[in-house]
């Protein structure tokens, strides 16, 4: 029996989500002969600490039995308990956090991540972690950090892998900016309305102006793009905000949420300006043999794979030289915990699958 190690950081929505996900497939995983083990879950100033690993009333022992820490208390705990096969899972959307990736990398840690963070930072960072990664022979797994429980990440990278020249990426990456434009272009409802609605179903960020500023598209982009070996920074994605200059800046986050149909005239004239039987919608574009990075909000015809797609499903159109003009569609749910913690499930189990 391969007895896998999993310390959790962040105990959000995904966090607790993905406790529930993995502790219903304890009895599936054990058939296949991996014994799953959750020995510390925290979040950004506790943690509990539970040597035979946590149970289904491990929130209620959080409230009781968790203790301030610090990094130095979890190494420390997983070194005295001798555990093989460790796992820190990123369920954090953390910056600070991101600095402990090396060091957990170092006391034997393999690293799977929502947070799209590590990915992001400057291309020093992202290659000092993969230098440590494969001097210390261990994983990092983040298929989440594009496109959600989709199969984005490993396919791209399969792809380029395997010798496949992909030309271009498009698609819509971001499953709140892809819920607001799919029910405005189809509705009558006002563009203020949609956003407040998106808000409430937990599309949007509290300041939904995280989204609107197309940065989260941008950041999913240049993972891709690092993916195919294009040397990029954040700053050199072309990003199209759909912030007007007055909501930016000062304005708090209650502020903005008070003058939202400030935006409504703005998005209105986007829509009766496209030709008929379009729709809007706001994509991200890698243009592989120019290494350009773009989002942006565009009008699409309601006829293509990009203008049929509802919800708030994500959709990526990867074009290669074998495929031609007919891309690789890849589609489906884009946004929400489940759907995110199934695709960190996923990933933990490929991960413990290449663990000797």
């Amino acid at each position: 029996m391969k007895r896998v190690n999993l310390v959790l950081f962040g105990i959000g929505n995904v966090g607790k989500t993905l406790i529930t996900q993995l502790l219903k497939a304890k009895p599936q995983w054990r058939k296949q002969g991996i014994e799953l083990n959750i020995p510390v879950v925290a979040n950004s100033s506790k943690a509990l600490f539970e040597a035979e690993g946590i149970s289904e009333t491990w929130e209620t022992e959080f409230k009781n039995s968790a203790k301030n820490y610090k990094l130095e208390d979890v190494l420390d705990f997983t070194k005295n308990h001798d555990y093989e096969h460790l796992i820190a899972v990123d369920a954090t959307a953390s910056k600070a956090f991101v600095d402990c990736y090396i060091r957990l990398v170092q006391n034997g840690f393999n690293l799977v991540a929502a947070n799209k963070v590590a990915n992001t930072l400057s291309s020093d960072f992202y290659k000092d972690l993969r230098n440590e990664l494969d001097y210390h022979q261990k994983f990092f797994y983040y298929e989440t950090n594009v496109g959600a429980g989709l199969p984005i990440v490993e396919t791209v990278k399969g792809l380029h892998l395997a010798g496949e020249k992909i030309t271009k990426i498009r698609g819509v990456f971001s499953g709140s900016l892809s819920f607001i434009f799919n029910t405005f272009s189809e509705s009558d409802e006002r563009f203020s309305e949609v956003l407040r609605k998106a808000g409430r179903l937990g599309y949007t960020e509290p300041d939904a102006r995280e989204d609107l500023s197309g940065n989260d598209v941008a950041r999913k982009l240049l993972i891709l793009a690092r993916e195919l070996q294009l040397e990029k920074e954040f700053a050199e994605v072309k990003i199209q905000s759909l912030i007007p200059e007055k909501l930016n800046g000062e304005t708090t986050a209650e502020e903005f949420q008070q003058r939202l149909s400030e935006l409504d005239e703005i998005f209105i004239r986007h829509k009766t300006e496209q030709q008929e039987k379009h729709v809007l919608r706001y994509v991200g574009e890698i243009e592989v043999e120019k290494a350009s990075l773009e989002a942006k909000l565009i009008s699409e015809p309601g006829s293509t794979a990009l203008g049929q797609i509802k919800g708030a499903d994500n959709i990526f159109e990867i074009y290669t030289e074998s495929y031609g003009d007919q891309p690789l569609v890849i589609q489906g749910a884009g946004a929400g915990a489940a759907v995110t913690a199934r695709g960190v499930v996923s990933d933990v189990l490929k991960l413990t699958q290449r663990l000797n």
